[in-house]
């Protein structure tokens, strides 16, 4: 979406052909408002020559005043449902807007999400797309309909007195072209001050979802002090903009100041002349008066066409980010049932620490196979590669080298949304909205039936937890959910069964957790497992107990890989010396010193 006038005349086109019939309404209405605005001073004209002529009754002034209240009274009817349709329209062409730009962000891969912050993405969905509305709502009628008004007022001016109609024609195409010279001088400023507005945002939502650390850390006043050099780009990027933008229509001001004392002096002679009535006279003052209400609107909306250009460029700017997946057609499906998975040679690292003579492997020639119905445990210190195999598997990355396979099928030919669907994961962060439980098992799917919900809470043994709730499927969480962390796993064991994959991926998480709940976590997860292929992040040596094959990663290397009773019964392995050392947690467990040399992220 580049910055050039045929991407605007494509941005209207597409956001307001499915809004034809309002945007047709409010077309039609502001044609009434002209007719309108030109009607009324002939009215008042003739109200006036006829009082000060001495020549009406009582009944023509009553009429005429009558008329014009009436004209007056349908114009400010006409303006109140104009602004209605305005809002409706620009309304709803900015929320499609937004939701095509929340789904192209969704649809990055997830490199581009840890570029930047969520406040900031906040800012460019919402902010940007914000100051766009009136350049959906008003922007290309107002500045038609007030060109039409212009030339509207220079043609009933010109019947009565051609030398003001020529003197308001000289003024008018003299601010016109000032503020055509002035088109897109004020672009880069917004632009700037967007790009501030983002900064701002994403700082804050960073430094609020860290507010447990920063307050137990005492450090509130390094936050501030970080806060406030944002701040003030802000203000400075928004004030200087708002400067260069008031020149928009400060010299149209200055240039119509001169016009109204140029009239008055032309007016004042043709009524010492005797060449114009009092009314003659008041209805051309009128009419220079009414002129300067489309030059300012369009003076107005030129200013506001600049705020959306700038939006309109870093919405385009967003909208030019592609993901770094390959994304094949939907042909390519997985296979039912358990899937297999297998690792060829796979290695990884991030898009910044990969380079030529330097590269960072976060996986570096991992090679297993997971057959259909196994239950692997993945092993290993924090930032042994444990959670990029997860990642790499439901191909929110590729892998920087390698094949992965599941069910047999190349996962690079497999859309990302066919691969999501045959495989469920539940982490140690479950994230809860705030709605009911029902809509927060389905996430917010319709066709689920509640027997099936049920059916799922007694097939995973919670039918007790689930019949402690005070309103059952109706019951509403909160913010933050309301639930404690092994509540909060029970509804993701069930987002997961209902859905039904052939791969299982459980990042452990029990070590919080009351007896009582890990109880029922673990008859979940046992439940779950079954008939189904299964990959636990293991971050306690206990876990190991329910898995059939072990892969212990160190530095993004495959250590040791084997059955779980092989290589607990081997007394060379890695897995029988945690298990003779007793260590609960394996963040305790030394490195192995013959990988010390492999760099990981």
């Amino acid at each position: 979406m580049p910055d050039s006038p045929g991407s605007f005349r494509n941005l209207l086109s597409r956001y307001l052909r499915p809004l034809a019939p309002q945007v047709a309404a409010l077309a039609a209405l502001l044609l009434v408002s002209i007719g309108l605005q030109l009607a009324q001073p002939q009215v008042l004209r003739s109200f006036l020559d006829s009082v000060t002529g001495g020549v009406s009754s009582p009944g023509f002034l009553r009429d005429a005043a009558v008329l014009y209240i009436g004209l007056a009274l349908v114009q400010q009817a006409a303006s109140v449902v104009a602004t209605y349709y305005s809002e409706r329209v620009g309304w709803s062409a900015t929320n499609a807007l937004r939701e095509e730009l929340m789904l192209h962000c969704l649809r990055l891969d997830l490199s581009f999400h840890k570029a930047r912050t969520p406040g900031e993405l906040i800012e460019r969905i919402d902010g940007d797309v914000t100051a766009m509305a009136n350049f959906f709502a008003q922007f290309i009628v107002q500045i038609a309909g007030n060109v039409v008004l212009f030339f509207g007022v220079v043609a009933v001016l010109w019947l009565e007195d051609w030398r003001a109609a020529a003197g308001l024609l000289l003024f008018g195409a003299m601010a016109l072209t000032f503020m055509i010279r002035l088109r897109g001088v004020t672009v880069p400023y917004w632009r700037s001050s967007r790009e501030a507005s983002a900064d701002l945002y994403g700082y804050i939502e960073e430094r609020l979802g860290g507010t447990e650390d920063i307050r137990s850390s005492g450090a509130e006043s390094y936050v501030l002090h970080r806060l406030y050099p944002r701040l003030k780009r802000r203000i400075q990027t928004t004030v200087i903009a708002r400067i260069v933008g008031a020149l928009q229509w400060t010299v149209p001001n200055l240039l119509f100041n001169v016009w109204i004392a140029m009239a008055l002096v032309y007016v004042a002679w043709l009524y010492r002349q005797g060449n114009a009535t009092i009314g003659t006279c008041f209805l051309i003052m009128n009419y220079v008066g009414i002129s300067f209400r489309p030059l300012r609107m369009i003076s107005q909306q030129m200013e506001d066409f600049q705020k959306a250009s700038a939006g309109i460029i870093r919405v385009g700017d967003l909208m030019a980010e592609r993901s770094a997946l390959v994304t094949p057609s939907d042909g390519v499906r997985l296979p039912p049932g358990p899937l297999a998975a297998t690792f060829e040679g796979v290695s990884f690292g991030y898009r910044d620490t990969v380079g030529s003579g330097g590269d960072e492997y976060v996986l570096d020639d991992v090679s297993f196979e997971l057959r259909p119905g196994e239950v692997l445990g993945l092993l290993g210190r924090t930032g042994s590669g444990k959670t990029t195999i997860t990642r790499l598997l439901f191909r929110f990355y590729d892998p920087t080298g390698g094949t992965i396979r599941l069910g047999g099928v190349d996962a690079a030919t497999v859309a990302p949304p066919r691969i999501r669907e045959r495989i469920g994961l539940v982490t140690q962060d479950v994230q809860l909205f705030r709605a009911t439980v029902r809509e927060n098992v389905t996430l917010f799917d319709d066709a689920v039936e509640d027997a099936h919900i049920l059916h799922a809470f007694d097939d995973l043994g919670l039918s007790s937890w689930f019949g402690a709730l005070p309103q059952g499927l109706d019951t509403v969480l909160g913010a933050d959910g309301g639930l404690s962390a092994g509540e909060a796993q029970l509804l993701a064991f069930t987002r997961v069964f209902l859905r039904d994959p052939g791969l299982v991926i459980l990042d452990e998480a029990s070590s919080r957790l009351d007896p009582a709940t890990e109880r029922l976590i673990d008859q979940a997860v046992e439940r779950l497992l079954r008939n189904r292929t299964g990959i636990i992040i293991a971050h306690r040596l206990s876990t190991v107990a329910r898995v059939d094959t072990v892969l212990v990663l160190e530095r993004g290397r495959v250590l040791e890989h084997g059955s779980r009773e092989r290589l607990a019964a081997d007394p060379e392995s890695r897995l029988s010396a945690l298990l003779r050392a007793g260590l609960e947690h394996l963040d305790e467990a030394p490195r192995t010193p013959a990988l010390a040399d492999v760099a990981v992220r």
